[in-house]
This record gives structure tokens, C-alpha cells and sequence, in this order.
């Protein structure tokens, strides 16, 4: 893994949510896909890259971001593949939604989405696509632990993991709302 930074006792810095923690929105961009003649863009399947790199991810979500409430997950192949495959690095399955909106959404329309996510989930995480992944997270993010933003605005690569916390309610993100604390991008 590279390129990672982290905030400490992140439930503090941003406002809690229910139960006392703060409501955190992990964007996952799909790991590497391939390209092989024939096949239409909703069905292209990860590269031997990918094949590596979304068991890392998953490894990482395990272990530093902890188990999403609800995972949103485009219904493209390469983005359900990534998520199979992180998923098998976790303790236990989340509950799993393929939301045809997140396939090539815009910000606008992920931040529409991220707005009808019950209250009662405190994280959600969101697989997809950029550029509507990386847009979002620019979008809300109105500032970060040390240099995580710049990064994003440079590069969110593919198997990219955001974590953004926020305060109130899903309905309530906007613009500048949320804190991005970690960035990484984990290389199997």
C-alpha cells in the first residue's frame, strides 16, 4: 500500500452521527479493468492488475476503515468483480445493493444517490467509477488530513480508496460538507 494518510480518533474532529460516531462515505474506484476487443464497456472484466489489487483493497477495508452498514455498487462487471473480491478479504458480508445510477453517474447524480441512504447507516460504501467517484469526493470534501486532497486532485487511480467523514444526515451532504481523512491505494 501507498500513499496513505490518517486521521486519528476521526469521530472527534468531524461530528458524530448516530450512536455517538461520525457517518463516514468510503468511495472504492473499481480495480484495473481490461479492454478485450468485442466486449461493451458495461461488461469489461478486471485486468491481471485488478485481479491483484481488489483483494488488497479489501484487505485494507478489514483492517484500517473497518466493515461498511451498506455497500452501493455500480452493476458494471469490472466494478462487481472488485467488489466480490474485496468483499472475500472481510470478516463478514455487508448488505450489498447494484445500483444501475452508479454506473457512469456524474457527481451530481452520486451525491443524489448518497442522500437517500437511511439514517441509520453510520458508513456507507459507495464502488464505482471515475470520473463521477473522484468528482464526488471533490466535490463534498471541504477539507483533509495533510496532503490527501492534493493527491486526489492529482490522481484518484484505480482501486483508490476515500474515506470522507461527515456530520447530520446523509440527506443533509452538500458542497464542502465533509472532512477526507484517509486516502490509500492499495497494490496487491
Amino acid at each position: 500500500m501507498r500513499h496513505r494518510d490518517r486521521a486519528p480518533e476521526v469521530q472527534d474532529v468531524h461530528g458524530a452521527g448516530p450512536g455517538g460516531r461520525a457517518r463516514r462515505l468510503v468511495l472504492l474506484r473499481h480495480a484495473k479493468s481490461a479492454w478485450p476487443d468485442g466486449v461493451p464497456d458495461h461488461d469489461r472484466p478486471l485486468g491481471p492488475r485488478g485481479l491483484r489489487d481488489a483483494p488488497a483493497a479489501g484487505r485494507l477495508l478489514a483492517g484500517s476503515f473497518g466493515l461498511p452498514d451498506l455497500v452501493l455498487c455500480s452493476p458494471a462487471r469490472r466494478a462487481r468483480d472488485t467488489w466480490d473480491l474485496a468483499a472475500a478479504e472481510l470478516g463478514r458480508m455487508p448488505p450489498v445493493r447494484h445500483d444501475p445510477r452508479l454506473y457512469a453517474a456524474d457527481a451530481r447524480d452520486l451525491l443524489g444517490v448518497v442522500r437517500e441512504v437511511p439514517p441509520e447507516v453510520g458508513t456507507l460504501l459507495l464502488v464505482g467509477h471515475n470520473p463521477g467517484l473522484e468528482d464526488l469526493l471533490l466535490l463534498v470534501a471541504g477539507a483533509a488530513v495533510g496532503d490527501a486532497l492534493e493527491r486526489v486532485r492529482t490522481k484518484f487511480p484505480t482501486s483508490a480508496v476515500g474515506v470522507l467523514s461527515l456530520p447530520g444526515p446523509w440527506s443533509g451532504l452538500g458542497p464542502g460538507a465533509a472532512l477526507l481523512t484517509e486516502m490509500a491505494v492499495p497494490r496487491g
